[in-house]
Protein backbone atom coordinates (compact mmCIF):
# COMPACT_ATOMS: atom_id res chain seq x y z
CA UNK A 1 0.00 0.00 0.00
CA UNK A 2 1.67 3.61 -1.06
CA UNK A 3 1.69 5.79 1.13
CA UNK A 4 3.09 9.57 1.02
CA UNK A 5 3.13 12.19 3.98
CA UNK A 6 4.10 15.28 3.94
CA UNK A 7 5.17 17.87 6.53
CA UNK A 8 6.70 21.23 6.74
CA UNK A 9 4.14 23.27 6.43
CA UNK A 10 3.23 26.33 7.61
CA UNK A 11 2.67 30.41 7.76
CA UNK A 12 6.32 32.25 6.51
CA UNK A 13 7.24 36.10 5.79
CA UNK A 14 8.09 36.88 2.28
CA UNK A 15 11.74 36.48 1.60
CA UNK A 16 11.81 33.70 4.39
CA UNK A 17 12.59 30.53 3.85
CA UNK A 18 11.22 26.62 4.32
CA UNK A 19 11.86 23.18 3.70
CA UNK A 20 8.89 20.21 3.04
CA UNK A 21 9.30 16.92 3.10
CA UNK A 22 7.75 13.76 2.07
CA UNK A 23 8.22 10.69 3.56
CA UNK A 24 7.26 7.52 1.09
CA UNK A 25 6.40 3.96 1.95
CA UNK A 26 4.88 1.01 0.33
CA UNK A 27 7.02 1.40 -3.41
CA UNK A 28 10.86 0.62 -3.69
CA UNK A 29 11.54 4.70 -3.51
CA UNK A 30 14.85 4.37 -5.46
CA UNK A 31 13.28 3.87 -8.81
CA UNK A 32 10.74 6.36 -8.61
CA UNK A 33 10.45 9.70 -10.11
CA UNK A 34 9.56 12.08 -7.57
CA UNK A 35 8.10 15.62 -7.60
CA UNK A 36 6.33 18.80 -5.70
CA UNK A 37 2.88 19.83 -7.35
CA UNK A 38 0.97 22.96 -5.50
CA UNK A 39 -2.23 24.34 -6.15
CA UNK A 40 -3.78 27.12 -4.82
CA UNK A 41 -8.08 28.01 -4.64
CA UNK A 42 -9.79 28.50 -7.97
CA UNK A 43 -6.56 27.91 -9.84
CA UNK A 44 -4.86 24.54 -11.77
CA UNK A 45 -2.48 22.20 -9.97
CA UNK A 46 0.77 22.65 -11.41
CA UNK A 47 4.31 21.09 -10.82
CA UNK A 48 6.73 22.70 -9.09
CA UNK A 49 9.77 20.59 -9.20
CA UNK A 50 10.31 16.71 -9.66
CA UNK A 51 13.64 14.54 -9.45
CA UNK A 52 14.30 11.46 -11.43
CA UNK A 53 15.71 8.57 -10.10
CA UNK A 54 19.14 9.30 -11.73
CA UNK A 55 18.63 12.78 -9.71
CA UNK A 56 18.13 14.88 -12.90
CA UNK A 57 15.64 17.75 -11.44
CA UNK A 58 13.11 20.48 -13.46
CA UNK A 59 11.62 23.15 -12.51
CA UNK A 60 8.88 25.49 -13.73
CA UNK A 61 10.40 28.63 -14.29
CA UNK A 62 8.28 30.95 -11.59
CA UNK A 63 10.97 28.94 -8.90
CA UNK A 64 14.06 28.60 -10.09
CA UNK A 65 16.89 30.24 -8.19
CA UNK A 66 14.47 29.93 -5.37
CA UNK A 67 13.78 26.08 -4.76
CA UNK A 68 15.65 23.26 -4.13
CA UNK A 69 13.99 19.40 -4.54
CA UNK A 70 16.79 16.93 -3.33
CA UNK A 71 16.44 13.31 -1.98
CA UNK A 72 17.78 11.05 0.26
CA UNK A 73 17.19 6.96 -0.86
CA UNK A 74 18.37 6.03 2.18
CA UNK A 75 15.30 7.56 3.98
CA UNK A 76 12.59 7.76 1.35
CA UNK A 77 12.05 10.93 1.78
CA UNK A 78 12.18 13.85 -0.83
CA UNK A 79 12.84 17.08 0.12
CA UNK A 80 11.70 21.15 -1.21
CA UNK A 81 14.12 23.75 0.08
CA UNK A 82 12.28 27.09 -0.55
CA UNK A 83 13.80 30.31 -0.16
CA UNK A 84 13.10 33.41 -0.87
CA UNK A 85 9.18 33.05 -0.61
CA UNK A 86 6.51 35.31 -2.43
CA UNK A 87 2.99 35.95 -1.42
CA UNK A 88 2.17 34.12 -5.09
CA UNK A 89 3.81 30.66 -3.30
CA UNK A 90 1.08 29.97 -1.65
CA UNK A 91 -0.63 27.40 -2.14
CA UNK A 92 -1.51 23.15 -0.61
CA UNK A 93 1.72 21.46 -2.12
CA UNK A 94 1.58 17.80 -2.67
CA UNK A 95 3.91 15.05 -3.27
CA UNK A 96 3.96 12.56 -5.97
CA UNK A 97 5.21 9.07 -6.99
CA UNK A 98 5.49 8.07 -10.38
CA UNK A 99 7.03 5.18 -12.03
CA UNK A 100 7.37 4.62 -15.93
CA UNK A 101 4.31 4.14 -17.49
CA UNK A 102 2.52 4.17 -14.26
CA UNK A 103 -0.31 6.70 -12.67
CA UNK A 104 1.42 7.79 -9.77
CA UNK A 105 0.36 8.14 -6.08
CA UNK A 106 -0.25 11.15 -3.96
CA UNK A 107 0.15 12.96 -0.76
CA UNK A 108 -2.51 14.51 1.40
CA UNK A 109 -1.00 17.80 0.79
CA UNK A 110 0.50 20.84 3.30
CA UNK A 111 -0.44 24.17 3.57
CA UNK A 112 1.98 26.91 2.78
CA UNK A 113 1.27 30.38 3.52
CA UNK A 114 3.44 33.44 2.57
CA UNK A 115 1.81 36.43 4.01
CA UNK A 116 3.37 39.39 6.79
Amino acid sequence: QVQLVESGGGLVQPGGSLKLSCAASGIIFSIYTMGWYRQAPGKQRELVASITSGRMRNYVDSVKGRFTISRDNTKNTVYLQMNGVKPEDTAVYYCHARQNGRSGSWGQGTQVTVSS
